[in-house]
């Protein structure tokens, strides 16, 4: 289990740092991260490669028995190969450069920037190839963060057209029949005609903007994975990672894709960020660990984890006592086996001064220290339970095309995919059960529970995989504007909705509306009333059982919310957003149905159960600033209890 801190010995006086490493073992720690934004300092001038500040230092961690996870520093091109390369930088979409001065302002279709990346990667690698202090190579950082997924360069231009050429096998013709380019007269003659999906007026084709949406996935992905194979060919057997960001689900590029690259996920987890009121619910903390746990569908790590308050420009809010450190007993029961914190010790000069580390400016140790020290030593009581492998019973699917087709078309001002699926891992949150958050082309067939929700963009073969999923004895719960449109972003001729779904839910679709409000629609059924929003669709039950109908007057004929059987399973079509309320008593049912407890919690308190080949604990995490009882247990303002 690697616990530890990032360090930036660069950005200290080199008298400091005995007495820091000496301090870092203190704490408890036996890996330190380091090098991930020193490209100058590797590498001044042009092929002039200098390593000889980082031998220092890992020669320092090895004697005081530290190891070290090592960053290839491509996020932050030195300002000389900017200034031999402007074109480097990436642009915005109305066509003028990013400055330099900030991190991942280059762009990833760019030949100068990519072969300077190659060259200070081989270098670094050559260099430490033999290192046995470096368990792991993290390539980069926070791919596609802060807009940096989109560019709308010249080289990407191009690179968008071969692409297109690619994909369809350089026939512009039959481009322009699956893309209904006839409309608006968009057809094309050669692929260098089309433009880049930037402004115009009304909107570009949505086909053409799911693949541009492609495209970027790709160019970034190609970027990781060009550099974990660089490594895997220089340094046989070494462990290469990458640092997630939160909010993966709105990027312009897959991480699920990113991961298969790599051989170990990690995760910069903040509950809580500059400008915001209070953190995070402890829900969505829990959703944002168990997305990065399927990535890759096995334990992960948390290579950025706070202590103190966050912030660029605007400081953050400060974790209570004992708040952070819950976090990181969260994180670690959500399947993470290795924690680092960010940042050992605070800045004094540039960007990220607010953002508090371990320790403050005036290099005191006080509170923070101090949690961290103990949540190093206790954490380690259940190693070989927090290093098994997580099971979970539920699973909710999400698809890379499915997002993207919302970003390109919204349908609902109130539809937010995300928070959608949020609003469902929720109930099962609050109920104590764990869930997999995974990519719908992942094998779902062992799970009690499948969760689709809004997948627009289906095919023949995903709707087969879960038609036999549910006649196989499993529990399917799927929403609106799921089985809507094909690969190509179009909508399907000749079928009834939700398409090639019929037979698996009992039903069509007849008509669908959009709305502007949260709970505007009346529902009625025989567990009661209550309200729904956002979007609905017009349910025509064939064999489907009507659990809630619309009770308003004009469409009282059609079901909300259905239950059909089909085989030895059933499966739920939720036709629009319902209130919390008939949540969670179809979801309690579905769970009820399937065999899985749902725990009475209070509100705020987590429960997560954990099982190595020999012990099964249950961590019970209170996020309340107040005293609670819950299980049998009072549990102080954060506290966190183990129970075996």
């Amino acid at each position: 289990m690697l616990l530890g801190v990032d360090y930036y010995p660069e950005q200290w006086d080199d008298s400091l740092m005995e007495a820091d490493m000496d301090r870092i073992l203190e704490l408890g720690c036996n890996v330190i991260r380091i090098g991930e934004f020193a490209w100058h300092r590797m590498e001044k001038q042009e092929g002039q490669f200098d390593f000889s500040y980082f031998d220092g230092v890992i020669a320092m961690a090895k004697r005081k028995g530290l190891q070290v996870i090592f960053g290839t520093p491509t996020a932050t091109p030195p300002a000389w190969l900017v200034a031999k390369h402007p074109d480097m930088l990436s642009r915005f979409s109305d066509g003028s450069p990013r400055a330099f001065g900030g991190r991942h302002v280059a762009c990833y279709s760019n030949p100068h920037y990519l072969d300077a990346c190659r060259r200070i990667i081989t270098a670094l690698a050559e260099h430490y190839k033999d290192e046995t202090a470096i368990v792991a190579w993290q390539v980069d950082n926070e791919i596609g963060h802060e807009g940096s997924d989109l560019c709308w360069c010249d080289h990407c231009r191009d690179a968008f057209r071969r692409h297109l050429d690619r994909v369809f096998a350089g026939d512009i013709d039959r481009l322009n029949a699956e893309y209904g380019t006839a409309f608006w007269s968009q057809e094309y003659n050669s692929f260098d005609e089309i433009p880049l999906p930037n402004a115009t007026i009304t909107t570009h084709n949505p086909a053409l903007r799911l693949e541009w949406e492609r495209f970027c996935s790709e160019k970034i992905v190609d970027f990781i994975r060009f550099q974990a194979d660089l490594l895997h060919e220089l340094i046989p057997g070494a462990v290469v990672m990458h640092d997630f960001p939160g909010g993966g689900l709105q990027k312009h590029v897959s991480y699920s894709d990113t991961a298969a690259c790599l051989d170990q996920v990690a995760y910069n987890n903040y509950p809580v960020w500059g400008g915001q009121k209070e953190p995070l619910p402890p829900s969505e903390i829990a959703f944002g660990l168990d997305y990065i746990r399927g990535l890759q569908g096995k334990n992960f790590w948390i290579t950025e984890a706070i202590m103190g308050a966050q912030g660029h420009d605007v400081t953050g809010f400060l974790p209570r006592p004992n708040q952070a450190k819950m976090w990181s007993w969260q994180g670690m029961a959500h399947g993470c086996d290795g924690l680092m914190y960010f940042r050992y010790r605070g800045a004094t000069k540039g960007a990220e001064q607010f953002c508090y580390g371990i320790l403050d400016a005036d290099n005191i140790p006080r509170r923070r220290f101090y949690e961290v020290q103990s949540f190093f030593r206790d954490v380690q009581k259940y190693q070989d339970v927090l290093t098994s492998p997580v099971h979970r019973d539920v699973a909710i699917l999400y698809d890379y095309d499915s997002l993207a087709s919302f970003r390109i078309q919204q349908q609902s001002l109130l539809l937010n995919c995300e928070a959608e699926m949020k609003r469902l891992h929720g109930v099962f949150f609050r109920a104590g059960q764990s869930v997999d958050i995974l990519p719908a082309d992942r094998d779902f067939s062992g799970y009690k529970i499948v969760v689709v929700p809004n997948m627009i963009v289906t095919n023949e073969e995903f709707a087969l995989r879960l038609r036999r999923y549910v006649a196989a004895g499993g529990c399917a719960i799927v929403t609106y504007r799921t089985a809507v449109k094909d690969r190509r972003n179009n909508l399907t001729f000749g079928k009834v909705l939700p398409v090639d779904c019929t037979e698996l839910l009992g039903l069509h679709i007849e008509e669908t509306e959009s709305v502007q409000e949260y709970d505007c629609i009346p529902l009625t059924g025989e567990n009661g009333s209550g309200t729904a929003g956002i979007f609905r669709d017009m349910i025509v039950p064939e064999r489907a059982e009507v659990l809630y109908s619309y009770n308003d007057p004009f469409y009282q004929q059609y079901a909300a919310i259905t239950r059909n059987a089909l085989g030895e399973g059933r499966a739920y079509y939720l036709g629009t957003t319902p209130d919390a309320d008939i949540l969670e008593q179809v979801l309690g049912e579905a769970m009820a149905w399937a065999g899985l407890t749902a725990e009475r919690l209070p509100d705020g308190v987590e429960l997560v159960t954990r099982s190595s080949a020999d012990r099964t604990v249950r961590f019970v995490l209170n996020h309340n600033d107040k005293a609670v009882t819950a299980l049998g247990l009072t549990l102080a303002p954060f506290e966190v209890q183990v129970l075996e």
